[in-house]
């Protein structure tokens, strides 16, 4: 059984920052490549970034530039950095491994970009 904890999220202005958190504890026994998805209202959840056990990253267009993956592999944790923030990029974060049947999903952390 593995736990996934987002955090991190709020609400923050156009233009601003964030950085996400995201923490995995349970039953992990080596390291998995890990993404972040997002789901905003009405909409399907969507990858935005992934990060290699070695990594390597790739990025969602809409994102790229802006955001940043990051791990550290011996706290088990992902990062998201998360500047030039915009409207559209309002929705919950969640995170979770990829290339595998995804483990249980966290709450996620609702990030709102408004003025």
């Amino acid at each position: 059984q593995v736990q996934l904890v987002e955090s991190g999220g709020g609400l923050v202005q156009p233009g601003g920052s964030l950085r996400l958190s995201c923490a995995a504890s349970g039953s992990i026994f080596r390291p998995y490549d890990m993404g972040w998805y997002r789901q905003a209202p009405g909409k399907q959840r969507e990858l935005v970034a992934r990060i290699t056990v070695g990594g390597s990253t790739n990025y969602a267009s809409s994102v790229k530039s802006r955001f940043t993956i990051s791990r550290d592999n011996a706290k088990t944790t992902v990062y998201l950095q998360m500047n030039s923030l915009k409207a559209e990029d309002t929705a919950v974060y969640y995170c979770n491994r990829e290339g595998f049947t995804p483990w249980s999903w966290g709450q996620g952390t609702q990030v709102t970009v408004s003025s």
